[in-house]
Formats: structure tokens, C-alpha cells, sequence
């Protein structure tokens, strides 16, 4: 458990490391934490059935934990990251929820409205929508990014969101929540991520424009906005010198860890936050987001 905010967590350098995409949790050094051992549940989400996408690993991982111990049962949605989904699958049984792991492509409109449907034949209903996987790829010039890759990025970061929030909506009755991660990229966008960063802002324009149209539905639709955040995500698509540095950018000066932000779904998914719709959260470790 971090109780010194700048000090209590593997500081940068890290290790220089490269993976292949999508990247392993178990090949990082160092682990990120998850909440494994420290995250405390106190029945906030009892009886609730969620759906996370990229629960195998990183921030998907941490959410689905936390869930699990406030009460959820969770579908595990994911790639092709076997080994990391089973052990995501293993906490949240840990915490006596059922765990459901379903792999596939989020790109593909068929594979989303699956998912969707899913959850309901396992659940019988779908109370919580976590939008959370992402691509990325780091460029240093335009020219360098393909139409593939730019496609690849908009089809896996946005309209995968719009293809699930579409299926489950007819689906859900009011109190239920839908919580999109998009990124400090939004609002301070990384030239070296540029579709990626174009991406985390159409989402946050999505969650915006989304609360307001089902508002009256009393589903609420928020979400998360991470800083650097230490994931499978940043040995895979980064260069050694910009993964050695990683989150030397921020006032606390390192890299945040996926525990750090299962709180703030938890919040925007529990009942405690029912006057809360549209809204980011900033995740950042200091940087600003206005």
C-alpha cells in the first residue's frame, strides 16, 4: 500500500526491457502491483456484474481485482494474452465472484456485441461497462505511421467503445455505469503517440456527448484519465530510454502503478457517485489536466 505518495513506489530509472506487443506482466521488471496484496473491498459493488475490456493485464487487472473484492462478478475481456487473463481470473475467484474469460478482437463490431451478450447469458444482466483496452505504437515522424497502424488505433481505442456501449445500453437499467479510460494524452498529447493521443481525445469528447444522451435512461457514463502508468503497454511500444524514464515527467516524479487508480472506478462504478455523469477523472500523479 502507497502511503508516501512520491516515495512509497518503484522509482525511476526501470530497468531497461523490450517486449513484443502486446507485452507480459511477468516478463516486466519491475511487477507492477495490482492491488494483489493490498486492496481492501467493503461491499460497494455487491451482487454487480461488470464487464472489463484489457482485464488480463495493467489497469484492466487492478479494476477487475477491486471489483471482484467489493462484490462484482467480472467478464475478463482480452486479446490474446492467455496466461495474463487466467490470472486475473484467478484473483477474482479468490474474492468468491465468478470470473468469465472471453478473448477476441474489439475491433470487430461482431466480437463486441459477443462480449455484450455474454455477460448476460452468464449474469443474466450487465450492471458496469469499463471501456479499458488500448493500443499504441510510438512514432517519431507522420510519415512513419501507416494507414494500418492509424486504423488498428482508432478501431481498437474508440470504436470499440462505440460498439460496446451501443450493444449493452438496450440492456441496461438505470444505475448502471459505464467508465471509458482515456489518457493525460487528451488533454496534453505526446507527439511521438500521436494516434494514440488522438484517440484518448475523441473519447473523452464520447463520454461527454454519451452521459449526456442516456442521462435520461439513469445510466451515468464517466471516465478515467491516466498519466504514466506502468503496464505491459510501455516495454512493448516504447524505445529503452523513453521506458527507463518513464514518469520522470510528473511532480511525483515515477511512474503510477495499476492499483493506484482501481479506486477511481470503483467510485465512478459504486452508487456513492450518483450525481456524477460526463465527468474525467485525472489519474496523473500531479499533471494537470484544465
Amino acid at each position: 500500500m502507497v502511503t508516501d505518495s512520491k516515495n512509497d513506489a518503484p522509482q525511476p530509472p526501470q530497468p531497461k526491457q523490450q517486449q513484443d506487443m502486446p507485452g507480459s506482466t511477468a516478463e516486466m521488471t519491475p511487477t507492477p502491483d495490482h492491488g494483489e496484496e493490498s486492496y481492501k473491498g467493503s461491499g460497494r459493488l455487491e451482487g454487480r456484474a461488470a464487464i472489463i475490456t484489457g482485464a488480463d493485464s495493467g489497469i484492466g487487472r487492478a479494476v477487475a481485482i477491486a471489483f471482484a473484492r467489493e462484490g462484482a462478478d467480472v467478464l475478463i475481456s482480452y486479446y490474446n494474452e492467455h496466461d495474463d487473463a487466467r490470472e486475473t481470473a484467478r484473483w477474482v475467484e479468490q474474492a468468491g465472484r465468478k470470473a468469465v474469460v472471453v478473448s477476441g478482437d474489439i475491433k470487430e463490431e461482431s466480437h463486441c456485441k459477443e462480449l455484450i451478450q455474454e455477460a448476460i447469458d452468464r449474469f443474466g444482466k450487465l450492471d458496469i461497462l469499463v471501456n479499458n483496452a488500448a493500443h499504441q505504437a510510438t512514432f517519431e515522424s507522420i510519415e512513419d505511421i501507416s494507414s494500418e497502424e492509424w486504423d488498428v488505433t482508432f478501431r481498437t481505442n474508440i470504436y470499440s467503445q462505440f460498439y460496446l456501449c451501443k450493444a449493452a445500453i438496450p440492456l441496461m437499467k438505470p444505475g448502471s455505469s459505464i467508465i471509458n479510460t482515456t489518457s493525460i494524452n487528451a488533454k496534453n498529447p505526446s507527439p511521438n503517440l500521436l494516434a494514440y493521443a488522438t484517440t484518448k481525445g475523441a473519447i473523452a469528447n464520447f463520454t461527454a456527448g454519451l452521459a449526456g444522451l442516456v442521462a435520461e435512461k439513469g445510466i451515468r457514463v464517466n471516465a478515467v484519465a491516466p498519466g504514466p502508468i506502468w503496464t505491459p503497454l510501455i516495454p512493448s511500444t516504447m524505445p529503452n530510454e523513453k521506458v527507463e524514464s518513464f514518469g520522470e515527467n510528473t511532480p511525483l516524479g515515477r511512474a503510477g502503478q495499476p492499483a493506484e487508480l482501481a479506486a477511481a472506478y470503483v467510485m465512478l462504478a459504486s452508487p456513492e457517485s450518483s450525481y456524477i455523469t460526463g465527468a474525467i477523472i485525472p489519474v496523473t500523479g500531479g499533471r494537470p489536466m484544465l
